[in-house]
């Protein structure tokens, strides 16, 4: 994605009053591939790759102007006046994208557009980039493509109407900058794949009925008596959309490779295994369960107990420890039914599932014992110990699929739960390994780790940077690294984490979706009694609501001792600023608070009874010495000004 250097463009004619259209044209059709690559960049984080190879090619397209305006006009330096007005052109396009533009962006039916998969550099640069700003991401592809300096990025992006380019400058070039042209950055360079087949069929046949079910309606009003409240009336009421038949022979089936050839990795892709795929009375007795459901259905909370409206994929139906067991998947839910005395339909949600959160379902539970059905792009199965972070983990059988019997449990009695440590196939991803963890539902918990801002990254700067500009440039580039991305918990440092502060989780209950371990701050304690670990723990539930905990490790503590916390989105992508404090006993028997503060914290109040203290926060982190403890309010000042809460 290195720049390139472009030749002069003609003069306009008339003397350079106007510049025509066709010399723009000219331009784009010229450096078509470069506005594409930076426009690709630049576009907001919250769309597919297919979504945004899309709107890349849009808004080049649509940077041809009609005519020349002033607005237009670049600053005289530019080589190519044309080429770098349609620049600012599609940057503005990128950096504000209208709500309108989605719907009028290029459609392509039946396919789906991606650029090649790059290596890890490529996925860990597109993960960083995803924490970025618009600005941001917009200086990093003026860098890349083309090939600008800082201050030449600062002066197009200030032309495209951002307030503050320094700051987005700065955090751009925090970036390792990529390797000449990456296949995994460009939109003209796609890989096309059909969607999922099975589902658009349905679709179209649905969508067919319905149409039929419409037309017939309508001639039947036209056709009926003209008085609607005549007491010869004889039209039936109308009747809800009735469920799917307890018909086995209409349950989806999946072929065993549908995972390898589609970019869609869901529960939607599962094969149909076990020993009785084939057994009707097996089938029709848990597809009469859910379609007319009882009292021995169960549904999970936020989980809709209807029945299907379409017929089911069927995942699994075989004999596990004497009992038959079926899974089945409608899009939304998964559904299990045991057979026998004891037995029933289980609902669970499961939308919106991906290659680790559709990772496993819980086959079947006795005491304390679970075994799991692993996904068909599970290459390896290991089970370990949460409280045992240096243990090694160990193999787990899994036999077409269903594992031997584990040790169930969820996390917040601090007891060493057992974990399921799954690695995807190389067709999926590269050395991919993910933590599950058993909650007592159908679907266990994705468990990921945010670790703690990297101070050195943030503070380096480039060596040709001039002196006057790097205080500011550090200070700036320590804001852009104020977003915690949560990774797979499976490094050293992730399994201590949740070692040390896991049973503090603030919802254990089944219908979690995802666990996140975010340690926001590292405190070293006064007198030389060690260092405290505050950490923000963030259950996600299918339904989408959440919760956060904050909590505290202290060096001589048994376990974590929780801080704050209540539902809402603290601790999450969308609020990623947090404050906590708590009381502590030094060794000499000195009362302490001690309160701590997330990366952009720069000062910390606390106010008591008859006292008060505003301290800088170093290391975002205080400790005041007092007499005896008190009831006290704690605030953090954000480097905005902003103030801030424990969350509640």
């Amino acid at each position: 994605m290195a720049g390139r250097t472009v030749g002069a463009a003609p003069p306009a004619q008339g003397g350079g009053a106007t510049r025509p259209v066709a010399q723009a044209e000219a331009a784009l059709v010229r450096h078509y591939r470069r506005l594409v690559r930076l426009a690709y960049l630049a576009l907001p984080a919250d769309r597919d790759r297919h979504s945004r190879v899309l709107a890349a090619h849009a808004a080049v397209q649509r940077a041809l102007p009609f005519r020349w305006t002033r607005r237009d006009e670049p600053t005289a330096a530019e080589t190519d006046p044309a080429y770098a007005a349609l620049r600012l052109r599609v940057l503005r396009a990128a950096l504000r994208p209208h709500p309108a533009a989605r719907l009028l962006a290029p459609r392509v039916l039946g396919l789906r557009l991606f650029t090649p998969q790059g290596g890890e550099e490529d996925a860990e640069l597109d993960h960083a980039l995803s924490a970025l700003d618009a600005p941001a991401r917009a200086a990093f592809g003026l860098r890349a493509v083309e090939g600008l300096d800082e201050r030449r990025c600062a002066e197009v992006l200030r032309q495209a109407g951002v307030a503050q380019p320094e700051r987005a400058v700065a955090a751009a070039w925090v970036l390792s900058s990529p390797e000449p042209e990456p296949p995994a950055f460009d939109p003209c360079a796609v890989r096309v794949q059909p969607t999922d087949l099975l589902r658009r069929r349905r679709t179209v046949t649905a969508a067919l009925a319905v149409g039929v079910l419409g037309l017939t309606t309508t001639a039947a009003v036209l056709g009926g008596s003209g008085s609607a409240g005549s007491a010869g009336s004889d039209r039936p009421a109308s009747a809800p959309l009735p469920a799917v038949d307890a018909d086995p022979a209409r349950l989806v089936r999946v072929g065993s490779d549908a995972w390898q050839h589609t970019a869609r990795i869901d529960f939607s892709v599962w094969p149909a295994r076990g020993d009785r795929r084939e057994d009707g009375a097996l089938l029709g007795r848990a597809l009469t369960a859910w379609v007319r459901p009882g009292p021995q259905s169960r549904a999970e909370p936020g989980t809709d107990a209807a029945p299907p409206v379409e017929a089911p994929h069927l995942l699994f139906a075989g004999t596990v420890d004497g009992t038959g067991v079926v899974l089945l998947y409608d899009g939304r839910r998964i559904a299990r039914y045991t057979d026998g005395r004891g037995g029933g339909l289980d609902l669970a949600r499961a939308d919106d599932s991906d290659v680790t959160t559709a990772g496993a379902v819980a086959l079947r539970r006795q005491g304390a014992a679970v075994r799991y059905l692993l996904a068909p792009w599970v290459d390896s199965a290991e089970t370990r110990r949460i409280d045992q972070p240096d243990t090694p983990a160990r193999p787990l059988d899994h036999s077409d699929g269903v594992t031997g019997a584990i040790p169930g449990g969820g996390l917040n009695d601090c007891h060493g739960a057992t974990l399921l440590q799954l690695r995807s196939a190389p067709v999926i991803a590269e050395k991919h390994s993910f933590l599950l963890a058993d909650l007592g539902g159908l679907v266990p918990a994705h468990l990921t780790y945010s670790p703690p801002a990297d101070r050195g990254q943030a503070d380096r700067s480039p060596s040709d940077r001039p002196q006057a500009d790097r205080g500011q440039t550090v200070q700036t580039a320590q804001t852009a690294q104020t977003s915690h991305a949560p990774r797979e918990a499976t490094a050293q440092d992730a399994l201590q984490a949740w070692a040390r502060a896991g049973c503090a989780v603030p919802d254990g209950k089944p219908g979690v979706k995802q666990l996140d371990l975010w340690a926001f701050a590292v405190q070293p304690l006064p007198q030389n009694a060690g260092s405290a670990a505050w950490v923000c723990l963030r259950a996600d539930r299918w339904n989408g609501d959440g919760s956060a905990a904050t909590a505290v490790v202290l060096p001589t503590a048994r376990g974590p001792q929780r801080t704050g916390g209540g539902s809402g989105r603290a601790c999450s992508r969308f609020d990623q600023d947090t404050v906590a404090w708590t009381w502590w006993r030094s060794p000499q028997g000195a009362e302490f608070l001690l309160a701590a503060g997330s990366r952009r914290v720069t000062r910390l109040t606390v106010k008591g009874p008859d006292w008060s203290a505003d301290r800088p926060a170093q290391d975002h982190a205080v400790a005041v010495e007092r007499p005896a403890r008190a009831a006290v309010q704690v605030e953090a000042v954000l480097d905005n000004g902003t103030r801030i809460g424990p969350p509640h």
